[in-house]
């Protein structure tokens, strides 16, 4: 019994050997391991899905969050992690902006990308942005320098003059327009008229620029520049003066009652 039980354990193993020989040797082996998955091979922080089977057929992951729970495959560390320290580069400058102020001090700036951002305790990425001061000089700057001079629209000279001399009747009527400007200073003289005491600080006002005060130009005179502070004064009250910032401007219209009107 013990010489034939011997034979028979002995004889198994040998089969058993045999058989798992030829499985390896001519059954192809169940692919294993993160560099068998399709891109991407390895997945940040906790992802489920990311997993593949081990060559024992047991499930094992390849996202971050399998260092925690130790359950990474075989390959993890060399396929998903680079040991060397991979340090930030940077791209080329863009070029700088253009000033943020049209007439006068103002800054601009400039940005560049990183193509390959640091790992690994890499170098980190210098400043992406610079910014410098610029002095602006538009075309426009003379006419921000000009000082408008307002009455109120109850000026408006809307009707037909009856003195008016024959040359006087033949001049083109020019199509008047609306400028809409908030007002950022107003002395104290203001207060003093009512029509002049409208323009407070921070109120939003319309002014109208008819044909007669327009100059050659077909535009009046001090009728502002956009995100710049120009100047005003009231032509009647002497004393009245301040600053204001161009908003918009309308084409073809008139501004509404308790405005007031360029000269």
């Amino acid at each position: 019994m013990g010489a034939y039980g011997w034979s028979s354990a002995r004889l198994g193993f040998v089969v058993w050997g045999f058989l798992a020989f030829f499985c390896g040797e001519f059954v192809p082996q169940a692919e294993a391991g993160c560099r068998e998955r399709e891109s991407p091979n390895c997945c940040t922080g906790r992802n489920n899905e990311c997993f593949e089977y081990s060559r024992r057929k047991t499930v094992c992951y390849c996202d971050t969050y399998c260092q925690k729970t130790r359950d990474c495959c075989e390959d993890y560390q060399s396929v998903c992690q680079i040991s060397a320290a991979i340090d930030c580069v940077v791209r080329s400058w863009g070029p700088w902006s253009s000033c943020t102020s049209s007439c006068g001090i103002g800054s601009t700036e400039r940005s560049r990308q990183v193509s390959v951002p640091p790992r690994n305790g890499g170098t980190p990425c210098p400043d992406l942005k610079q910014r410098r001061g610029c002095f602006g000089n538009n075309a426009i700057c003379s006419t921000a320098k000009e000082v408008a001079k307002i009455l109120p629209n109850s000026f408006k000279r809307n009707f037909k003059d009856p003195w008016r001399r024959p040359h006087m009747l033949m001049k083109e009527e020019k199509a008047s327009y609306c400028v809409h400007l908030q007002v950022k200073q107003a002395s104290a003289a203001c207060r003093l008229k009512l029509w002049t005491a409208r323009l407070m600080r921070e109120t939003a006002v319309c002014v109208e620029c008819q044909s007669d005060a327009m100059a050659k130009s077909d535009r009046c005179g001090g009728d502002g520049v956009r995100g710049t502070r120009t100047f005003w004064s009231a032509a009647s009250v002497p004393g009245c003066h301040g600053s204001w910032i161009r908003q918009f401007s309308s084409e073809r219209c008139q501004c509404p009652d308790n405005s007031f009107l360029f000269v």
